[in-house]
C-alpha cells in the first residue's frame, strides 16, 4: 500500500507534525509513506516540494490579498480564514500518480485549491482527508467560534462584514467540489468528529475519529533537574509551563492563564517565593511581563531535542484554550509524565482524565483553572498524576495503534472507491 500525506508545511504548526509522525508511523508498520508539501524544510527523502517556490508564494499571496479586500483592508481576522482561490494541480506529479491513496491533511494557505482537490476527487484514487479543524466542514473558518451556520448553509460569516455575502459563495463552490465524490473524513479527536458529521457539506461522506500519534521513544521522561540546567531554568523552583506556537494567539487563552497565575498568587503569595512560569513559543517576551510571578520566556524552538528538555523541566502544563482540536502539546507533556491542565473544551477532556492524569476546568472558568493548576502541584499524588498520564499516551496515541487504525481506514476507502465506480 502506497500512501502519499499532503500537508502545506513539512513542519511548521501543529498539522505539520502531526502529519509527520503519522507518515513515520505507518513506515513503521509497513506501510509505503511519502509526504508532499508545499514548504519542504528538511533533506528528506520521503518529503517531496512542490518545485515552483515563487509560484506557491504568490497562491499565498494573492489568497491573502483577496480575503483583505473582502474584510475591507482589516487584517484583524485576515488568517483566521481560507478561501482555496488558488493553489496546485498536484494530479500530474508522479508521486501522486503512483500512490494507493491520496491523505489531505492541512491544504490551506495556497496549497490547493478547491478546484485542485476537485481534479485529486475526479482521479479515481481514494481520498481520505485529516481534519486538524473544521475548515474542510465550513465555508471559510477553520473554528466555528460558537456559529452553527455549517450545520445547514454558511452565509453572512460572524468573521466578515459588508454586502456581498462571501462565505456563502465559497459553500457554494466548496458543494460543487464535493457534488457526486465520496471522502473518507477523518477527525483527530470525538468532538471535532461529532461537529463534521453535523456539517450539511459533509452530509452522505464518512466520518471517523482517530487521535494523531506520538513516538514515546522521543517524547519520555528525562531527569528534571538536568532538563533545567540545559535550558538555564531554576533548579530550586516549581515551573508551570506553557506552550503554543506563537502565545499572544487570543484562541490559546493567554489572557486566562495571566488571570489564572494572579489568583494564585493572590491566594497563596508564597508562590513568588517557590513558583516561576516557562513560556514557550513565538513572542513569548510579549507576555512575561503581565505575569504575577517570574517568567522565563524560552522563545520558538523547533528542535525536537529541545522541546523534550522543556516539557521534561516542568512540573504542570497549562494550556488554557478556548478552542482546540487534540493539542499535540498536551500530548507531549503527558508523554513527558508532565500532567496537563486544560479547559472542557473541544478534543481536551478525550486528553486529560480529570484528577486522574491532570485537571479539566470548566470553560472560561479562571477559578477554576486556578484551581486545577494547585490540585496538580499540591494537592494530588503528583508521581501518580504522571503515571497516569504516560499510560494515556502508551495506550491511546502509540504509533502502532494509531497507525493499523489508519491501515484499516485506508482499505475501507479503497474498497469504497471500488464499489462506487
Amino acid at each position: 500500500m502506497r500512501i502519499l500525506i499532503v500537508n502545506t508545511s513539512e513542519r511548521t504548526g501543529g498539522a505539520a507534525v502531526a502529519a509527520n509522525r503519522l507518515m513515520e508511523a505507518l513506515k513503521n508498520n509497513g506501510v509505503k509513506a511519502k509526504m508532499l508539501v508545499r514548504d519542504k524544510e528538511t533533506a528528506s527523502l520521503t518529503v517531496c516540494g512542490l518545485s515552483s517556490k515563487w509560484r506557491t508564494q504568490w497562491h499565498f499571496l494573492w489568497e491573502r490579498f483577496v480575503i483583505w479586500l473582502h474584510l475591507h483592508f482589516n487584517r484583524e481576522h485576515l488568517f483566521e480564514i481560507d478561501i482555496a482561490n488558488c493553489g496546485t494541480d498536484i494530479t500530474r506529479l508522479p508521486e501522486f500518480q503512483e500512490a494507493d491513496v491520496i491523505h489531505l491533511h492541512w491544504v490551506n494557505q495556497g496549497m490547493l485549491s478547491l478546484k485542485d482537490i476537485r481534479k485529486i476527487l475526479e482521479s479515481g484514487k481514494p481520498v481520505v482527508w485529516t481534519m486538524h479543524d473544521i475548515w474542510p466542514a465550513t465555508a471559510i473558518c477553520h473554528y466555528a467560534r460558537g456559529c452553527e451556520a455549517f450545520q445547514t448553509e454558511c452565509s453572512h460569516c460572524p468573521l466578515m462584514s459588508g454586502v456581498l455575502d462571501f462565505s456563502h459563495r465559497v459553500w457554494l463552490k466548496k458543494q460543487r467540489m464535493l457534488l457526486g465524490q465520496c471522502v473518507t473524513y477523518v477527525a483527530c479527536s470525538q468532538w471535532l468528529a461529532d461537529e463534521a458529521r453535523k456539517s450539511a457539506l459533509l452530509k452522505g461522506q464518512v466520518v471517523t475519529s482517530i487521535p494523531n500519534p506520538i513516538d514515546t521513544h522521543v517524547f519520555r521522561p528525562q531527569d528534571k533537574q538536568e532538563a533545567r540546567r540545559a535550558l538555564n531554568l531554576p533548579t530550586d523552583k516549581r515551573i508551570i509551563l506553557f506552550v503554543s506556537q506563537r502565545v499572544t494567539d487570543p484562541r490559546k487563552g493567554m489572557g486566562y492563564f495571566v488571570d489564572a497565575v494572579a489568583k494564585l498568587v493572590e491566594k497563596h503569595p508564597e508562590m513568588k517565593q517557590d513558583t516561576v512560569v516557562a513560556i514557550l513559543g513565538g513572542h513569548a517576551e510579549d507576555v512575561a511581563s503581565q505575569l504575577s510571578l517570574p517568567a522565563c520566556p524560552l522563545g520558538y524552538v523547533s528542535n525536537p531535542k529541545r522541546i523534550v528538555e522543556v516539557y521534561n523541566s516542568a512540573d504542570v502544563f497549562v494550556l488554557p484554550s478556548l478552542e482546540d482540536n487534540l493539542p499535540n502539546t498536551i500530548m507531549e507533556s503527558m508523554a513527558c509524565g508532565v500532567p496537563c491542565v486544560g479547559f472542557q473544551v473541544g478534543g481536551i477532556p478525550e486528553m486529560i482524565d480529570h484528577r486522574q492524569n491532570g485537571y479539566v476546568a470548566r470553560f472560561r472558568d479562571v477559578d477554576d483553572l486556578a484551581a486545577g493548576i494547585r490540585y496538580v502541584l499540591d494537592e494530588a499524588d503528583y508521581s501518580e498524576l504522571g503515571k497516569s498520564a504516560m499510560q494515556k499516551v502508551a495506550h491511546s496515541y502509540s504509533q502502532q495503534s494509531v497507525a493499523l487504525r489508519y491501515i484499516d481506514v485506508y482499505e475501507a476507502a479503497m474498497k469504497l472507491k471500488e464499489m462506487n465506480r
